[in-house]
């Protein structure tokens, strides 16, 4: 991350100059393939990839699992019961508003009249099966179980939990085999479990469930051979090969979960062929996705977007053949070109009889290291953005080109290859929008300093040349039209509130499109909906910011399962949660869409809770001072308003932490 080229490095470009010819033996994740091919390029590393950590399901905890059985047993009281099911109901409602869980105000207005009572009871209906499905994602949702060790195996548990989520991403039923993977990683043979395959087989005809049939036998024996060297340490046999200067074998990088050649970890990562980008199976998921939002979009709004700004990140595209770049271009109502060859040679419009709806204006943000490893794709992208400006159709059809033609009519002599630029990034040489550093040191005063940080670091417009060339005009006319703010999220191990360049990069473009609007319309304008696509699971769902931090709150931070694994790394696990938080409060000053009664529980968790205050304390004292300054922040910040016991309680916890953090304990002398 240096001055200099990208590739072919000379002698004047800084990561060149520093590193001579030392040997550079780099140890990465196996998910990051993208990072790990920039410390090839400009670092000459040879790359020891490790696992990334075993993945579980959440499951159900506390005041969740009593939730549940209420829902159940209600489920199972027939009309015949109507006073036991009014009294449940009561319970309930009771049960869901102690864990912030929304009830509709209709769901409490009593009433003896038989048609409002009996559309009260249609609606309970509806929201008690809307309960049960939010507890249901929160119990399958997938979690990181703690830290990966270097050197040390997945447990019996943490494989057969991975195994499970490998084996769902087949399109195998976990819960349906669960007796096969059972055996699987006890160590059964192939021949073992084959033979009981044959029996379920032969059973399976008996049974009406066509789940319960079972994996097919090349499944079956991807699952053998990650269990057997999921059993196995080659990390360390790996490294040690570096070290002695010997031949480390290539390897792929990505999720273990979509891409079992993976394994074995400890061999050296390499990146893509970038003429195959986006790759066909990649197209047609990025127009799938594409719909998805925008019905997502419709549902809330009753309306398509006009204009949709998305972030575009190397790591995703790579991990996925191009599948976030394929969903941009659909949105626009484009496709990548390739020649006789097969090589990716530019984009080309589909009709708008085909598309069967208006071509969608998209704001495009890369990230640096999409950048530098995808410079064929920028192209893409800026090509496709100006067929859809220069196409002879309808505005209403085309809201690109009725935006760039308002542009052009605003701003006389602006040509129309100006007006269309919808790629932006970074300088060459510059990574981030820094939105993630003022976040966590503290230093700003209001929120448009972060929105003005993002528009300076992110305003260089790329072209269908491929050069950064700043262009603030265009950028603030193009985000002052935009309907909504999108990012994927592809890394069942990393969640919006995991590291902070999401909200650096997506919260950081959200309150750049509200500044924008502010200057367009006044204070009237409204902040974007945000929105997030998750595809780690299934075909994906789309959910907003809102919903996605609610339930990765719910499914990690305030999940004893979560936490505690987190807190046996002792003082990098009480880290982990700290940048969770610090994540979380990045979100609220970006985009205001956290809901408060996400900084209350964590309050209760981590500071209010004077044993687990205690415990972090002794494993990481900065950290632990950090995350209660940081709740006392957020209500300085009034982005959560406690009530005054709790308020009197955090401050007392706040000063307790800071004083043992400068070695002052009560009862002796400071």
């Amino acid at each position: 991350f240096m001055p200099g080229k990208q590739t072919g490095l000379s002698a004047q470009c800084w990561p060149d100059r520093l590193i001579g010819a030392l040997p550079n033996v780099y140890l990465y994740a196996a998910n990051n393939p993208s990072e790990g091919a920039l410390a090839k390029r400009r670092g000459a590393a040879t790359l020891v990839s490790y696992l990334t950590p075993a993945l579980t399901h959440s499951g159900l905890y506390k005041e969740l699992v009593s939730l549940q059985q209420s829902i159940e047993r209600w489920q199972q009281l027939g009309p015949e019961q109507a006073l036991d099911r009014a009294s449940l109901t009561e319970l309930i409602i009771e049960q869901a508003r102690s864990i912030d869980l929304a009830v509709p105000a209709h769901i409490n207005a009593a009433s003896d009249a038989s048609d409002v009572k009996a559309t009260r009871d249609t609606a309970l209906a509806a929201w008690i099966e809307q309960l049960q499905n939010q507890l249901l994602e929160l119990e399958y949702a997938l979690i990181p179980e703690g830290l990966h060790v270097m050197g040390q195996t997945p447990t019996r548990e943490q494989r057969l939990g991975t195994l499970k989520v490998m084996a769902d991403a087949m399109g195998l039923n976990s819960r349906e085999h669960s007796a096969l993977l059972e055996a699987l990683v006890d160590g059964a043979t192939e021949a073992e479990l084959q033979s009981q395959q044959n029996n379920l087989k032969a059973a399976a005809p008996l049974s009406h469930d066509k789940a319960s049939v079972p994996p097919e036998a090349e499944s079956l024996r991807q699952l053998v051979r990650s269990n057997r060297l999921l059993g196995e340490d080659h990390e360390m046999q790996g490294l040690m090969r570096a070290l002695d200067g010997r031949y480390l074998q290539p390897a792929p990088g990505g999720d273990l979960i979509r891409n079992p050649e993976v394994l074995p970890t400890g061999r050296n990562l390499h990146g893509l062929d970038p003429f195959r980008m986006p790759s066909a199976f990649a197209v047609r998921d990025g127009q799938r996705q594409a719909e998805k939002l925008l019905a997502r979009y419709q549902q809330d709004h009753q309306a398509l977007p006009e204009t949709v700004a998305m972030v575009l990140w190397g790591t995703d595209n790579l991990k996925t053949e191009g599948g976030p770049l394929a969903q941009a271009l659909a949105l626009m109502g484009a496709a990548p070109r390739f020649d006789s060859y097969g090589r990716l040679a530019g984009a080309e419009l589909l009709p708008l009889s085909t598309l069967g709806r208006p071509r969608i204006d998209v704001v495009i943000t890369l990230s640096g290291i999409f950048r530098d490893l995808l410079p064929m794709q920028i192209r893409l992208l800026a090509e496709a953005s100006f067929l859809a400006a220069s196409a002879d159709e309808p505005p209403e059809q085309n809201y690109l080109r009725k935006h760039a033609l308002a542009y052009m009519a605003e701003h006389e002599g602006s040509t129309l290859e100006c007006a269309s630029l919808r790629v932006f990034g970074n300088t060459e040489g510059a990574y981030g929008a820094n939105i993630n550093h003022l976040i966590d040191s503290s230093c700003w005063e209001n929120e448009n300093e972060l929105g003005d940080a993002f528009t300076q670091r992110k305003g260089f417009a790329y072209g269908r040349e491929g050069r950064p060339v700043r262009n603030t005009s265009v950028l603030q006319s193009a985000l002052a039209s935009v309907s909504l703010t999108y990012q994927n999220l592809d890394s069942v191990e990393l969640g919006v509130t995991s590291i902070d360049t999401y909200f650096d990069t997506l919260g950081g473009i959200s309150r750049a499109v509200l500044q924008a609007k502010h200057q367009r319309d006044g204070n009237a304008a409204e902040a974007p909906p945000v929105f997030i696509g998750d595809q780690t699971q299934g075909d994906g769902v789309v959910r907003s910011l809102t919903e996605q931090v609610a339930l990765e709150t719910r499914s990690r931070m305030l999940n004893p399962k979560w936490h505690e694994s987190m807190l046996q790394h002792g003082y990098e696990g009480v880290r982990q949660i700290e940048a969770h938080l610090t994540n979380t409060m990045g979100w609220s000053a970006t985009t205001g869409q956290v809901q408060p009664w996400v900084y209350q529980q964590l309050a209760q968790t981590f500071v209010l809770d004077p044993a687990m205050r205690e415990r972090m304390a002794q494993l990481n004292p900065t950290a632990s001072a950090k995350v209660a300054n940081r709740l006392l922040e957020a209500t300085r910040r009034q982005y959560w308003q406690p009530d005054a016991e709790t308020m009197t309680a955090l401050l007392r916890a706040g000063e307790e932490l800071e004083d043992r953090l400068e070695g002052i304990q009560e009862g002796l002398p400071a």
